[in-house]
């Protein structure tokens, strides 16, 4: 993260310290476009009517079991059918587990990808890279989140950041691999912003959205008037690049720290209690309200991770003995919070008009086994699991693909992560054949040749 005031400096987490605020902007904050790359987005362009869209990508960090929850084999012996049962949802001949009947309410705007999987190890990281970049981590190449993929090709659409990671990003996996969640070679200027704060808090705040304490409103006033004289001091310079570039930077980073738009979108306490309650206390409940009212402000990618890390605090990573929780424990702890919320974001987003516009995509970094461990719980399965899709042009109220009748392997429409990661370009409306700027400056596929979107997704 990057401090912006105190001391005249700004420094960076590597303890890099720059002269003022005008060397800070250079280095480009979190999700906002340099001006070649705004030059770049609008070569490109979007598709006709998907000019609003926005994605609110819910990253289901630990793996749910999908035998548990969206893929139920009611019909396989006990030890892989689970305890729980199957339940109809609000369409016809779809059926989810009886863990989640907000999901069973709103299962006509669902679209469920039964036959997702990968190659790579079965490790937590390793899925995380895949499923958010569309790429494994190898030769030392960090593929940028896809939701830094779109705000370096769209840039912003207000005072706020393009994408925002919620509410923090992902901790340690186990294997030693990058997250996914950082905007690789594309630098460490489309990285996210990250809130860094729990929203369920009583005395919840934005640290790095709202000017530190110590720095009164008449301090930021005399900044903007010192900034003024620069601009005209230097405007004989204004056609150079640089000078656009570090005039952009400037007042990009002011616009997000003075903004009474940035403060009122992250401001909770503006919604009705009964709204909040509606989405739970919790702080994946709270998350999901804040997304809403972010895209709803103008910010084009909301990354939500469901849990911080597989360590130390109760996941979907459902191995059984300790400190991981049993299938049971999903039922108490984690289903309830997490259908509650979701199930109050699509209604939410449905009720205001705004789910047309908006992606919401559940992803996961694998599934789980087949076979109930000893412990009772499930280890660790990248051949197959459910990933679902709603609203941003995804017809609802369907099924993709079909896993085998113990859910362990893809029975038909194979799914991988970049034909997941491109299904959420293709809802943003992006031309799948554009190329970054990779490594050493080589183009680099904005997806994986010969992959496609899910085309059955899109209405």
């Amino acid at each position: 993260m990057l401090s912006l005031f105190g001391r005249g400096q700004a420094r960076t987490c590597d303890g890099v310290t720059r002269r003022d605020v005008l060397h800070a902007g250079a280095l480009g904050l979190a999700g906002f476009g340099l001006p070649q790359y705004l030059a770049a987005r609008e070569r490109h362009g979007v598709r006709p009517g998907c000019e609003n869209r926005s994605v609110i990508m819910i990253f289901n960090l630990g793996a749910p079991s999908h035998l548990d929850t969206w893929d139920m084999k009611p019909e396989a012996p006990a030890e892989i059918r689970g305890p729980f049962q199957p339940i109809p949802t609000k369409v016809p001949g779809i059926q989810i587990s009886e863990l989640f009947p907000g999901h069973a309410r709103v299962a006509e705007h669902i679209a469920f990808v039964r036959s997702c999987h990968h190659t790579a190890p079965a490790v937590h990281d390793a899925g995380w890279e895949m499923m958010q970049t569309g790429r494994f981590f190898t030769g030392g190449i960090q593929t940028p989140h896809a939701g830094c993929v779109a705000s370096y090709l769209l840039g912003r659409r207000s005072d706020l950041p393009a994408h925002i990671i919620l509410p923090e990003p992902m901790g340690r996996g186990g294997g030693n691999l990058p997250s996914g969640q950082s905007a690789g070679f594309l630098g460490k200027a489309y990285d996210p912003f990250a809130l860094m704060a729990d929203p369920s808090q009583p005395d919840f705040q934005v640290p790095d959205m709202l000017p530190p304490p110590d720095i009164p409103p008449v301090r930021l006033e005399r900044r903007r008037k010192m900034r003024a004289i620069i601009d005209q001091t230097v405007r004989d310079f204004e056609a150079s690049e640089s000078a656009r570039l570090l005039d952009q930077n400037f007042h990009d980073a002011y616009r997000l720290m003075t903004s009474q738009e940035a403060r009122a979108a992250f401001d909770l306490a503006r919604e009705p209690a009964k709204v909040r309650e509606r989405y739970g206390m919790t702080r994946f409940g709270q998350c999901c309200l804040l997304a809403r009212r972010l895209v709803e402000a103008g910010v084009r990618f909301v990354t939500i991770n469901t849990f911080l890390t597989v360590f130390n605090e109760i996941t979907w990573d459902i191995h059984g003995s300790l400190p991981f929780t049993s299938i049971e424990g999903m039922k108490k702890i984690v289903a309830p919070m997490y259908d509650q919320a979701y199930s109050a974001l699509i209604e939410d987003l449905a009720d205001r008009g705004l789910l047309e516009d908006t992606l919401v995509c559940n992803l996961a970094e694998f599934g789980r086994t087949p076979k109930i461990n000893p412990a009772g719980g499930r280890d660790h399965w990248p051949q197959c699991w459910t990933v679902y899709f709603a609203g941003g042009g995804v017809r609802g109220g369907q099924v993709i693909g079909r896993s085998d009748p113990i859910g362990a392997v893809p029975a038909e429409r194979p799914v991988q992560p970049a034909n997941v990661v491109a299904s959420i370009f293709h809802s943003l409306g992006l031309d799948l054949s554009i190329e970054l700027p990779g490594p050493g400056g080589r183009p680099f596929p904005l997806v994986d040749i010969g992959t496609r979107e899910i085309h059955e997704l899109f209405t």
